[in-house]
């Protein structure tokens, strides 16, 4: 697959003072920069353009949109690194998943292990796999799809694609976990990371986002 990233917004600010940046990633946008030449464009390098001491703390898929916080000093790298080793930092996500959810609302507590021969996916392994437990509530029931709001607890790589690929609803547009009518319903995998809430680094207070998804 050619690593096309979109250039409009080319970069979309949603806060910034002295110590962080909180943006909001584009579907098709690396988080990070990739080992080949091809894959240098990425949010961490657009956002080092405009803002050169900004550094990554955590990550989303390329496919994933939505929030992302960055740091602009050591300091406050060091102070966001821990609120997410220590999951206090709280994420909601959106996603519309292939089928019709029976519950209301549920979690998934599976664990989690990279399919090594075929990476960058991820598997369920009860033996070897580390835990991961999501909590899911629907939405709003369609046709053939379901919106549902997405709580990690933990940050497993691929973790909201697998859960709900596990329970038998994929995300749809998910090139990687989706098949057939599943994959085909979108042109994009339909997750985004609409809510992030944090401590500031040196304030203290409560920091919360929110951006709509565009799907």
């Amino acid at each position: 697959m050619i690593y096309q990233p979109p250039m409009e917004p080319y970069l979309d600010v949603v806060y910034q003072d002295e110590d962080v940046l909180v943006l909001n990633k584009p579907s098709g946008l690396l988080s990070v920069p990739g080992r080949q030449s091809i894959h240098k464009d990425s949010l961490q390098s657009r956002a080092q353009q405009q803002f050169p001491t900004a550094t990554t703390v955590h990550r989303l898929d390329m496919e994933t949109s939505g929030l992302m916080v960055m740091a602009l000093n050591k300091a406050s790298h060091v102070h966001l690194s821990r609120q997410f080793e220590q999951r206090k930092i709280k994420k909601r996500y959106l996603a519309r998943v292939y089928g019709q959810l029976k519950k209301s609302s549920g979690a998934v507590d599976v664990p989690l292990i990279c399919d090594w021969p075929n990476r960058p996916r991820q598997k369920v392994d009860f033996q070897a796999g580390k835990p991961a437990l999501t909590h899911w509530q629907v939405l709003n029931q369609e046709a053939e799809t379901t919106l549902v709001e997405l709580q990690p607890v933990t940050g497993r790589s691929h973790q909201l694609r697998v859960h709900m690929q596990s329970i038998g609803h994929p995300i749809v547009g998910d090139p990687l976990y989706a098949t057939g009518a599943a994959l085909t319903w979108s042109d994009r995998l339909q997750l985004h990371s609409n809510e992030l809430q944090f401590n500031h680094p040196t304030a203290d207070t409560q920091m919360k986002y929110a951006v709509p998804a565009n799907f």
